[in-house]
């Protein structure tokens, strides 16, 4: 919601009606603000809605109420129908439109000041009163399509803030300058559709609130003595928003399946809650950036999965051409799938994926690469002797050397200054009736977040919330040091705040996992963590593992066919086919204008896609913003590519833009030694392999890091050409391995330990490695 006179925002509706009007009554939380809607019943066909310019009293609200009673008494007068907290949207399928509200909330967090919510109810009421409803107002279809909206349940994982744009994370908030209705076209506005009509029409949000999917948890830890808050925040993109198996890999768009955004916030609690210093992580994880999906089979638990060629990774480049609109560069992505199998299944999308990071790669310049870094979690997960989380850890610290996190200096003011609004504020609206003015904490970087680290497994379900903990509890480490809470920027796992955070990162899975999987998270890795029974953890797997594929072969349909619809994928339209008479993928075709394309009708891909273009039409350079060492850094993609700023992309009113400064960090990575050439053996080799330009891309294969001498041998079978890779195509020279460091030799090969002592001199310690394969790309393997 937009900010009122005095920072003042509608929080409490009170909804009356007479015969021909609704009238909804919305004041602010210290009840000097009232405001009336009035909403037109008479009106079969469209939405009648008219704001009341005029801000009332209380005193003069009730008297403006007893006015419209009585010259309505000879049809019934003015009834009051329901108190609610903010309008969800309007829906309108073949007969009248309705109004969702939210009649109960629950609050689940505060952010620096800001109050955040759940939705505890929600209602539905019909628009037009019952003498002008049309006759297919109560047909079997219209009740279908409103029992389809319902099975929708809003009481569940979807969270909002009167005062706060939740929809964005706290960097975001901080460095971008665009507010009120342009905050609704991001990404993870789910009721973006739905409120629509009523912000083009009003040309203002004061009474819709923006609905978020995903993960909120919010509770006050201690360490070292001291109280601090931490805060866990998933959203959930509502682009190519579906199902496991009716929403796999990429659309044509760029749109990736199962996109979530992850922010870990922390800062000291304090008795106002406006904290002094505050910190933010981000992390994302999605589906694997190609055009592949599975048919849903109810034979079949694992269907076969289907790779489709994409011409020069068209869908595979605008994704994280997305991505760093979004995040800036670096772009880190943690590969977490199988790389052998006896029937190749993850295996051809690791090859595919590896060739497709090579090929986007070679057009870049060296600072823009993306880094692409592969471990096959489930292998190393299986083999005795190694620590997974710890691998991942050390994964993760490197990472954040690159990426860096959020730190803020909060300062208050009574009123903001000029100063504060060009760095960007978060302001939060006084409860106090006789202040007029309103308190300004005002956010200063000290460090900013440039770039990102994109994990993914098969579904982005199970191995990726292992490695996002990993991550999490490395950034938490670093927000702990940089607020002075410990001395130290490290958690080990066994301390009881790893374990506290486990738990969110638990529940976040389970949460995401239920809400795309039907099940919730298989947590194999947390259980042997926390040392729980082994038989007990198998039985819950194997139980987890029905409940999903129960729930993707019988029920994934409906449910997909309801977030069509709660999204406006697809609208209903008279005479035009019915949403369930259709196969998914028609979604796409008929769209919003009810009419099915036969050229765009693909009846073997059973998915369905979202609708909008990921870039922009215009685009100009990025302009950075200034660290502390006064440097900028550039976030574009592509070379051809510039871009005056950063655009939040939109897909429903293309002409409506939100610009973005660029998000960089006060730390350079100047020092960083320079590109090394490749030894000519190992080129030789490379070129015989039919990859002579291997060297230009930023390949770490963590997988053949830590694998043994003869880890081929445990899924024996002859690999196939289509699965061989860039990073299948590496030479084992000087080595050390992240399981070498921190980790006992219990589980290794004899022919792991079996190296020659010459290879065994040349190791140095991995982070070191790390910064040289950062600075001069390849590929560094063992």
């Amino acid at each position: 919601m937009e900010v009122m006179r005095g920072g003042k925002f509608l929080q409490k509706f009170r909804l009356y009606e007479t015969r021909s009007k609704f009238y909804l009554i919305g004041r602010d939380k210290s009840r000097t603000v009232w405001r009336v809607l009035k909403i037109d019943r008479l009106e079969t066909t469209d939405l009648g809605i008219e704001e009341d310019p005029t801000s009332y009293t209380e005193n003069e609200c009730q008297e403006l109420l007893w006015r419209i009673h009585e010259g309505n008494r000879l049809t019934g007068g003015l009834k009051f129908v329901t108190k609610c907290y903010g309008i969800v949207g309007f829906m309108k399928f073949l007969g009248p439109y309705y109004m969702v509200v939210i009649t109960r909330r629950r609050k689940v967090g505060t952010i620096c000041g800001h109050d955040i919510y759940s939705i505890g109810k929600s209602e539905m009421i019909a628009i037009p009163c019952p003498i002008v409803w049309p006759n297919v107002a109560n047909s079997r279809d219209e009740n279908r399509y409103k029992r389809l909206l319902n099975s929708v349940d809003l009481t569940k994982d979807f969270f909002f803030s009167y005062s706060y744009n939740i929809m964005r994370s706290l960097q975001k908030n901080i460095t971008a300058k665009n507010t009120g209705q342009v905050v609704y076209e991001t990404m993870f506005v789910w009721n973006e559709f739905l409120t629509r009509a009523m912000r083009n029409h009003l040309k203002n949000t004061d009474w819709t609130v923006a609905l978020i999917h995903g993960f909120f948890k919010q509770s006050k830890l201690s360490v070292s003595g001291k109280d601090f808050w931490l805060t866990l925040i998933a959203r959930r993109s509502r682009h190519f928003a579906g199902t496991r198996f009716l929403k796999r890999g990429v659309n044509e768009k760029g749109r990736v399946a199962n996109d979530v955004e992850t922010e870990q916030i922390v800062f000291e609690d304090t008795p106002d809650d406006i904290p002094c210093q505050i910190t933010s992580s981000v992390q994302h994880r999605g589906s694997i950036p190609l055009v592949w999906f599975q048919e849903t089979s109810r034979l079949n638990i694992r269907p076969e999965i289907t790779l489709k060629p994409d011409v020069d990774y068209k869908a595979t480049r605008l994704h994280f051409e997305n991505l760093v609109l979004r995040y800036g560069n670096p772009i880190v992505i943690l590969n977490l799938i199988k790389t052998r199998e006896k029937k190749p299944r993850e295996s051809l999308l690791r090859a595919e994926f590896a060739k497709a990071i090579h090929y986007i790669n070679k057009g870049l310049p060296d600072d823009k690469r993306l880094k692409f870094l592969h471990m096959d979690l489930s292998k190393l997960s299986r083999r005795k002797g190694t620590n997974v989380l710890g691998l991942l850890d050390k994964v993760a610290s490197d990472v954040l050397e690159l990426t860096d996190l959020l730190h803020c200096e909060i300062t208050t003011s009574s009123k903001p200054s000029d100063a504060s609004s060009e760095q960007g504020c978060v302001t939060k609206a006084c409860d106090d009736k006789n202040n007029d003015d309103f308190c300004a904490p005002t956010m200063v970087p000290l460090s900013l977040q440039k770039g990102v680290l994109r994990t993914n497994c098969i579904d982005c379900l199970d191995r990726t919330n292992v490695a996002q903990f990993a991550y999490g509890l490395a950034a938490l480490g670093r927000q702990l040091h940089v607020l002075k809470l410990t001395e130290a920027p490290k958690i080990e796992l066994h301390a009881p705040l790893a374990d506290d955070l486990m738990d969110f990162y638990e529940r976040m899975g389970d949460i995401l996992a239920i809400q795309y999987g039907g099940s919730a998270a298989h947590n194999k890795i947390f259980c042997e963590q926390r040392g729980q029974w082994k038989a007990a953890t198998q039985s819950q797997e194997f139980l987890r593992t029905l409940q999903r594929y129960y729930n993707n072969a019988y029920t994934d349909p409906e449910k997909q066919d309801a977030i069509n619809v709660f999204l406006g994928h697809f609208q209903p339209q008279q005479g035009k086919p019915a949403l369930w008479k259709l196969d998914s993928d028609q979604h796409y075709s008929i769209g919003r204008q009810g009419t099915v394309n036969e050229e765009t009708v693909r009846p073997l891909m059973k998915r369905s896609f979202s609708d909008g273009n990921i870039l922009c039409e215009n685009s100009a350079s990025v302009s950075g913003c200034n660290t502390v060492e006064n440097n900028t850094a550039n976030s574009e993609l592509l070379p051809m590519q510039q871009l005056d700023d950063i655009r939040e992309p939109t897909d429903s009113a293309p002409e409506i833009y939100m610009c973005e400064t660029n998000p960089c960090s006060s730390t350079i990575y100047s020092s960083m030694p320079g590109r090394l050439s490749i030894s000519e053996e190992r080129q030789s080799y490379l070129k015989r392999l039919g990859y002579p330009e291997l060297h230009s891309s930023n390949f770490l294969d963590l997988d053949l890091l830590s694998s043994s001498g003869n880890s081929c041998d445990e899924e024996g079978f002859e690999r196939s050409p289509l699965i061989y890779s860039p990073t299948d195509l590496i030479s084992v020279e000087s080595t050390t391995t992240y399981s070498e460091q921190g980790h006992n030799d219990e589980g290794r090969d004899d022919t792991d330990l079996s190296r020659s002592s010459s290879q065994l001199s040349d190791s140095r310690d991995y982070s070191d490695r790390f910064a040289q394969w950062v600075a001069n790309g390849g590929m560094l393997c063992y």
